[in-house]
Parts: structure tokens; sequence; C-alpha cells
């Protein structure tokens, strides 16, 4: 079993990560780091530097969590690629960072955090940052 974290550069993501990191050490489980662009995205944001995943598999280490990074590319929608990677790895759960959004953005944007608690079959801890 392992802990499932879907990260990304931003403050969401990094108070995902700092979740995961803790449920991972209380679970006495691996934590796996999904950090993934769409296929064919010739630039992504959503794509940590080598800078970034070398601080977060230190800050993991630090406290005593084994750690894997898992950048691979996906195609379709990222919450599908969290999902099936938690199926894969059969995480014990999912963390994912929430931002704040307007009842606007909600209603014609969708949210791939709302997909990933709708879709997985295990339970999901979804932080602020």
């Amino acid at each position: 079993m392992s802990v499932l974290v879907a990260y990304l550069p931003t403050a969401e993501g990094e108070a995902a990560f700092t979740a995961a990191v803790a449920e991972a050490g209380r679970r006495h489980e691996r934590l796996v780091l999904v950090n993934t662009a769409r296929a064919g995205a010739a630039v992504s944001t959503a794509v940590a530097s080598e800078a970034t995943v070398e601080a977060l598999v230190a800050r993991a280490t630090a406290a005593g969590v084994e750690i894997e990074i898992r950048q691979d590319a996906h195609a379709g929608d990222v919450a599908e690629e969290v999902v099936r990677v938690a199926d894969e790895v059969d995480a014990s759960v999912i963390v994912i960072g929430l931002r704040r959004r307007s009842p606007v953005g909600k209603l014609f944007l969708g949210s791939a955090a709302q997909s990933i608690l709708l879709q997985a079959d295990r339970p999901v801890l979804a932080v602020k940052p």
C-alpha cells in the first residue's frame, strides 16, 4: 500500500505534499507523487522542475518516508490518470490540493479535484493551502 499525492508546483500542491508526507509517515507507507503533463504539450507549468523534485525528495526522506516520483506524460484527463495510478499502486489514500473557485468557474469549467473525488474508489484527502 502507498499514499498517492497529485502534485502541482503551486501553493495547493505544496499543501497536498506536506499532508501526504505526514499521512505516509502515520501509515508507515511509501509516498507516490504524481506530477504529469498532457502528452504532446510543448511546455507545461504543471511539471515540477528537477530542482523542485530534488527538494521534495529531500523533504520526504528527512521525514523518514520513501518516495517514488511519477512524471510520465498522460493522454486524456489528469483526474483519470491520478485514479489510474492510484489503482496501479494500490494507494490507501489519494491526497489532493484544492483551490478557491468562484461559483461561475465551478459551473463552466469543472474541476480535476471534483473528478478525482467522484471517480476514486478509495479515500481522498483534500487540503487547502
